[in-house]
């Protein structure tokens, strides 16, 4: 499969974990299955899905504010991909 050029994802309206999942499934075309959990979405971004070249979060500053715990894991979540699997890991725009 081809990686797409860039995806975004508008985390402004998320309020709750399960929102937040539904959004990175919708976004990243995550199946129907998947768990909805962090080891969930760690098996689908390092080989379940292609992630895009670059991925750009809209929304950043409020759902941090709103989401602290979720976003700190979301943006380790990322840089240990990055670390782990520097040719599949997108390239973060926090916006």
């Amino acid at each position: 499969m081809t990686r797409p050029q860039i995806v975004t994802i508008d985390l402004g309206g998320v309020q709750d974990e399960e929102a937040l999942h539904q959004c990175l499934v919708q976004a990243l075309g995550f199946p129907d299955w998947y768990g909805r959990n962090w080891d969930a979405f760690w098996d689908a971004i390092t080989g379940l899905v292609d992630m895009p070249e670059m991925l750009e979060l809209h929304g950043w500053s409020a759902f941090a504010v709103t989401m602290p715990k979720e976003s700190t894991l979301l943006s380790e979540l990322f840089v240990e991909m990055n670390d782990k699997y520097p040719a599949w890991a997108p390239k973060i725009i926090y916006r």
